[in-house]
């Protein structure tokens, strides 16, 4: 799974229950290592261990990008659709709130 070309979006759960987002050019089993030693020292480093919960894989970079930008904008409920693979949802939860 992780030496395939292109990049991953991912996401994690992390210990405090909250999402990260992300992607991962070089292989994501690697890229959720580095999460769990606090590598780059982010958003995860202080909230370990981590959890991969949800990734999908891009033969483009920019396409990975675009997705991860996009899932970074949505709600929690709308991540949690998405890790529960519930389309239905994630439409219905993308509808505005009149």
């Amino acid at each position: 799974m992780s030496d395939e070309p292109g990049a991953y979006v991912y996401m994690l759960r992390c210990a405090d229950s909250s999402y990260y987002v992300g992607s991962a050019r070089l292989g994501l089993d690697q890229r959720v290592n580095e999460h769990n030693q606090g590598v780059y020292g982010d958003y995860t480093s202080t909230r370990r261990p981590v959890t991969l919960v949800w990734a999908d894989h891009f033969l483009n970079i920019t396409d990975a990008i675009a997705v991860e930008r996009k899932i970074k904008g949505w709600s929690r409920a709308k991540k949690e659709a998405l890790i529960r693979g519930d389309y239905d949802a994630i439409r219905d939860l993308a509808k505005r709130r009149t």
